[in-house]
Parts: C-alpha cells; sequence; structure tokens
C-alpha cells in the first residue's frame, strides 16, 4: 500500500465543494497531468465501499482498517484530508501538487470521498488484480528461466557464494504438488511449508507421485508476476540457496489467486532429484 496521504488545507477559504464534486476535480488532475506524471486517460471510477471507507477514515480508522472493514482489495491505494472551506480552482491545484503520483497511477481506477461539515477525504486505489498471471504455464517457463539463468552465472545467497549448476528441468508430478500447495495456502490465507492438513513438502511431492532422494521448497505470498516471485528469492538467502543447489535436478512452480485472502496470490516452487529407478517428471 501507498499509506495515507494527509493534508490539511489552511487558510480557510470560501465555496465549499462537495464530495461528489471532488470526484470530477481528480479526474481532470488525472486527465491533465502535471510536472513529472504524464496524464492517464481511462476515467475513475466512483465506488460505494470506497466512499464508505472514506467515512471510517472521517471517524478515525487507518486506511487499511477501513479497506479491510468494507471488503475492498487493493494492490495500492491513498487517502487525501482536506480540512477548510476551498474554492474548485484551489482545489484542483492542491490535488494536483499533492496528490499527483496517485492520480496518475494507471493501475488507479476506483476512487470515493467523504464530506463532514467543511472537511473532505478522498481515497484513491488500484483494485486487486493480477494481469501478468493469465497463463500459468507461461508464467511458471518465465521463473524457470529465470532461475536457470542464476544458477548458470552463479550467485551470491546471503554471505554465501553458489558457483553455476546445471539448469534445472521442469516436472510436472512436481507442477502437480506446488499447484496442490499453493491452492490450500489460498483458499485458507496462510504462508508455509507445512500445508493445512499438516502435510510436508516430503509428503506432498510423494503423493504426486514423484520418487525422490531430496527435496526442497520455496514459497512466497504477494508477487504479481514472474520476475517479482524469482526476484524476492534470490533476494533471500535460503530460497536462493534452494535456487542455487547443484542436488537438485528438477523443479516446478506454481500459483494460486484468492482476491479474500490475506495476500491475493501464493507461490510455490518445488525442487527434487529423483530417486534412482524411482519415477519422475
Amino acid at each position: 500500500m501507498l499509506g495515507a496521504a494527509l493534508l490539511c488545507l489552511l487558510p480557510l477559504m470560501s465555496a465549499p465543494c462537495a464530495a461528489a464534486a471532488i470526484t470530477s476535480l481528480a479526474e481532470s488532475v488525472r486527465e491533465r497531468g502535471c510536472p513529472e506524471h504524464a496524464p492517464v486517460h481511462p476515467r475513475l471510477r466512483r465506488v460505494r465501499e470506497l466512499d464508505a471507507a472514506a467515512r471510517a477514515v472521517a471517524f478515525g480508522a487507518s486506511l487499511h482498517v477501513a479497506l479491510e472493514r468494507e471488503g475492498y482489495r487493493a494492490s495500492s491505494s491513498a487517502s487525501i484530508h482536506i480540512e477548510g472551506s476551498v474554492t474548485a480552482g484551489s482545489l484542483s491545484q492542491v490535488l494536483a501538487q499533492r496528490f499527483c503520483a496517485q492520480l496518475t497511477d494507471p493501475a488507479v481506477r476506483d476512487i470515493g470521498a467523504y464530506q463532514r461539515d467543511a472537511e473532505l477525504w478522498l481515497i484513491a486505489a488500484a483494485p486487486f488484480a493480477v494481469p501478468a498471471l493469465s497463463d500459468p504455464a507461461s508464467v511458471a517457463r518465465s521463473v524457470l528461466e529465470r532461475v536457470n539463468g542464476a544458477r548458470a552465472h552463479g550467485q551470491r545467497c546471503g554471505s554465501s557464494w553458489y558457483p553455476p549448476a546445471p539448469a534445472l528441468q521442469m516436472s510436472s508430478r512436481l507442477t502437480n504438488a506446488a499447484l496442490e500447495h499453493s491452492r490450500d495456502m489460498a483458499a485458507h490465507g496462510y504462508l508455509d511449508h507445512t500445508g493445512h492438513d499438516g502435510s510436508s513438502p516430503a509428503q506432498r511431492i510423494t503423493r504426486a507421485g514423484y520418487a525422490w532422494r531430496i527435496v526442497g521448497e520455496n514459497v512466497a505470498s504477494g508477487p504479481v508476476s514472474a520476475a517479482e516471485v524469482t526476484q524476492g528469492w534470490l533476494a533471500s538467502a535460503a530460497h536462493c540457496s534452494n535456487i542455487m543447489d547443484p542436488r537438485f535436478a528438477e523443479t516446478a512452480v506454481a500459483f494460486a489467486v484468492n482476491p479474500a485472502s490475506p495476500a491475493g496470490v501464493y507461490w510455490t516452487q518445488v525442487f527434487a532429484a529423483a530417486h534412482p529407478g524411482g519415477a519422475a517428471h
């Protein structure tokens, strides 16, 4: 989340603007753009849940709590508090000067407002979406390419340097195990290597019909692209060491989306090497 931006407009000015008019003024700033921020043309939607969230913020709730209470899941959000009577022209100028980055964010599509006496609260938000994850097979291939790129060149994982390692191969059975765990985390809103049924990574891989001699697993929640999740794993010493471990020969990655869950999207990457003579792939 972007966090709440607080603005007190002083001195007090005449001609108060109604909350509905603020939406129009915000959209005008969005379409006009401002220094360092190009115009954005998709129109803003006035959303009832954001109106209610703005009211909750006005009565003391944090932006995060207000959105959660109203059941609105945002990829990013920001709020502004304007205190005092203002003209439409001065309000437009203030929005352009102090709220332009948020209003010209292409991902921001929704807006809500609440007015109480001479005070106004405005919320702009980007609704939760995972457009980069529309093709699971393509996403998995992209992660594999990035992982194998790291293995090909060597990688520092925390304080340890890992030399180049052979490329990993994708496994359909490991994919089934990874997808099972991602769906379980998304359905129950948790991030852990232990499944909701108490299963371990090794048990899930065995259930998928993979005869393993060594297994490993990375999990993540929140990233919305192959690049983001791989970068996060490589930046973590423990996750990076799994990626670079030369003992692993096969891998798989799968994600699951649940907008009602705390993180929205959950990832599992499984690593393994097959037991000699056992079933793999």
